[in-house]
């Protein structure tokens, strides 16, 4: 049987979820850091984007394709507020915003990964 795209995608989002998460964490913890730049990761959507759709070489004579870079950047934020005396830039609210739609994305990333392994259960089963 062959494996279902969607627990790739699924672990993928998890990945880019808790590196995101230790992310904000670092921000959070930093925050009376002066000179501390807050940094995030770029959007999941950009990184679906680059993520290219790689074929299977099943028998020795078919064509092969690269493979997509999977890495996720992390890069500092573009801060446009007042200047901060510390020149640090992180904004807490901001931050525990972030922590949250971290927290609610892990939540339906496990959600969803249940409904579609109980499908799958009941499909394989009969």
């Amino acid at each position: 049987m062959e494996p279902v795209n969607l627990f790739d995608l699924a672990s993928k989002q998890a990945e880019w979820l808790a590196v995101r998460q230790t992310a904000v964490a670092g921000n959070i913890a930093n925050a009376n850091t002066p000179g501390y730049l807050a940094n995030d990761v770029e959007p999941f959507e950009k990184v679906l984007d680059r993520t290219a759709v790689t074929l299977a070489s099943t028998q020795a004579g078919h064509l092969g394709s690269a493979g997509a870079n999977g890495g996720f950047a992390v890069k500092p934020i573009d801060y446009d507020g007042p200047p901060m005396p510390s020149k640090n830039t992180v904004v807490l609210e901001n931050e525990l915003m972030k922590a949250g739609e971290v927290r609610r994305s892990f939540e339906l990333n496990t959600a969803i990964v249940k409904a579609f392994h109980t499908m799958m259960t009941m499909a394989t089963k009969g």
